[in-house]
């Protein structure tokens, strides 16, 4: 008995120590499977050592780059700050990481990409609004750009810049140029002469047109495949595509299409104050083609605002057309053709961004841009558009803060809660990739590149005659180009004369449906 009692006392010490062990192999496995999983994690690590980080691998210099700078002389430029100048403190530029998808494209100007386009424009702007427009489209894939330029576009300052840039041609708006496209075929035709001779609008819609003639014979010589044209304050967005480029948009359209209509969604400002559209403004109103009838006439009222149109500018959008022979433009919003009537289709995702009066500026802008009398009745002859010919008549007649007052009650989306009820259905939109694209772009230092590399250039060289670079029988072609090279004058005339009846006016800047449409 003696012995079982002291068997039981001594018990608990066994079980405590029993305990202790049992703790301690606990913390040793524990231990142990961190350690592990950090062995493992390792491992993961360092068999993923041969993929390459598309950000860690570019130096801060190379961050510098643009796509395709590799074989440009604007690779080798030397960014000192005794270079600098006012041109150049318009862009900023960031030695650190940059868009990947910018790096990784691989803008050789020579490469053979498929389909080629190119870009017309006529312009006066200055190059803050101009290389961040270029570059953007040339992210997404156009090849070439014809520029028409005259007033702040073809100052030297800004036209050298212009001329250093590959791909890009720039032509002046000289008396020789006048009088070769006065002598042009379009000009003396009829579908396009009601809008000679009247001032501001209509003045620029010709001359346009005019451009737009003379692009198809450079495009057609440089072997361009599609030709768009467009303003510098529009920006192609090429939603539907497979990947967010125009070049795989344009190549997914049948062959048998000749020409492909971008709806236009216009800008709608949440601020007066905005200094940079493209970076600033990121919401939109779609147009009625990408809408359901009755939401768009449903809401109506309340997204006009009591301005006379639902969109403040144009509602007919932009087209781009496939080269081909007999290829006219027909007005600035279109493309047609002498010999046939295009097949069109229109995009159902794809539209141009139009940022519009996006500017409280935009306003004095026009206003001096117009010599017309501020008058219901004058206006009529200077502007096609109803917003347009009010927005001349505020300018020209009320004070500063009048004007203000005005831009904020019709331009500046103020009204949070109509907002959110118009982005809720799907009247209004948010889109971010031109405005994270040129955002990227201005950090990676290419406007600042380009403007440095210009000023680094001889004077002594004649751009002038380099950036027209037009023969003398492509200029002879603008008038017989359209119906072959096997056509005398006399047979061409009988066919216009044959097509007459087939051939519309040129189409002008139209407004959208109205409600008295839907009546």
């Amino acid at each position: 008995m003696a012995g079982l009692l002291t068997s039981l006392r001594s018990q608990p010490p066994s079980s405590a120590a029993s305990q202790q062990s049992f703790t301690a192999k606990l913390i040793l496995l524990l231990t142990l499977l961190l350690i592990s999983l950090a062995l493992f994690a390792f491992f993961l690590q360092w068999r993923g050592g041969e993929v390459v980080d598309p950000i860690s691998r570019w130096s801060p210099d190379e961050s510098r780059k643009f796509p395709g700078m590799d074989s440009s002389p604007l690779s080798t430029v030397e960014h000192d700050s005794s270079r600098s100048s006012d041109c150049s403190t318009l862009f900023g530029q960031s030695s650190g990481a940059t868009f990947p998808y910018l790096r990784d494209s691989k803008f050789n100007f020579d490469a053979d990409l498929k389909p080629k386009i190119c870009i017309t424009t006529s312009t006066s702007a200055g190059l803050d609004q101009i290389l961040p427009w270029m570059f953007y489209h040339k992210v997404i894939g156009v090849s070439k750009f014809f520029l028409f330029v005259e007033g702040k576009a073809a100052s030297p300052s800004v036209s050298k810049v212009l001329q250093s840039i590959p791909g890009v041609k720039v032509i002046f708006r000289t008396k020789e140029l006048e009088q070769r496209q006065a002598n042009s075929r379009i000009w003396n035709e009829t579908w396009l002469s009601i809008f000679f001779y009247k001032p501001c609008n209509y003045e620029l819609f010709v001359k346009q047109s005019l451009n737009m003639e003379m692009a198809i014979v450079m495009a057609r010589e440089a072997g361009m495949e599609w030709i768009l044209h467009l303003d510098t304050d529009e920006l192609i967005h090429p939603a539907g595509a497979r990947e967010y480029s125009l070049r795989r948009l344009l190549l997914d359209v049948p062959r048998n299409v000749d020409i492909v209509i971008f709806p236009n969604y216009e800008s709608s400002v949440e601020r007066d104050d905005i200094k940079d559209p493209f970076m600033e403004v990121s919401m939109f109103k779609k147009n009625f083609d990408h809408l359901p009838k009755d939401t768009y006439f449903g809401l109506y009222k309340e997204s006009t605002r009591s301005n006379p149109n639902y969109f403040l500018t144009y509602g007919n959008g932009k087209a781009a057309a496939r080269i081909q022979d007999h290829l006219r433009p027909n007005g600035a919003h279109r493309w047609h053709n002498y010999m046939k009537t295009p097949n069109e289709i229109k995009f159902d995702e794809a539209a141009v961004l139009h940022f519009t009066y996006a500017k409280f500026s935009d306003l004095t802008s026009r206003r001096d841009r117009c010599g017309c009398k501020p008058t219901k009745e004058d206006v009529k002859r200077c502007f096609m558009l109803d917003f347009d010919r009010a927005a001349f008549i505020i300018a020209s007649t009320a004070t500063e803060e009048e004007m203000l007052n005005w831009y904020r009650e019709h331009v500046v989306w103020t009204d949070q809660t109509l907002n959110l009820k118009l982005l809720r259905k799907g009247i209004l939109t948010r889109i971010y990739a031109p405005m994270t694209i040129i955002q990227e772009l201005r950090a990676s230092g290419i406007f600042a590149s380009i403007i440095a590399s210009a000023e680094g250039l001889s004077e002594s060289k004649d751009k002038s005659l380099a950036s027209t670079n037009i023969s003398n029988s492509s200029l002879a072609d603008v008038q017989s180009r359209k119906m072959g090279r096997d056509f005398s004058e006399a047979k061409a005339r009988k066919v216009l004369e044959a097509t007459h009846t087939f051939q519309e006016f040129a189409v002008p800047p139209l407004s959208p449906p109205a409600m008295d449409d839907e009546l």
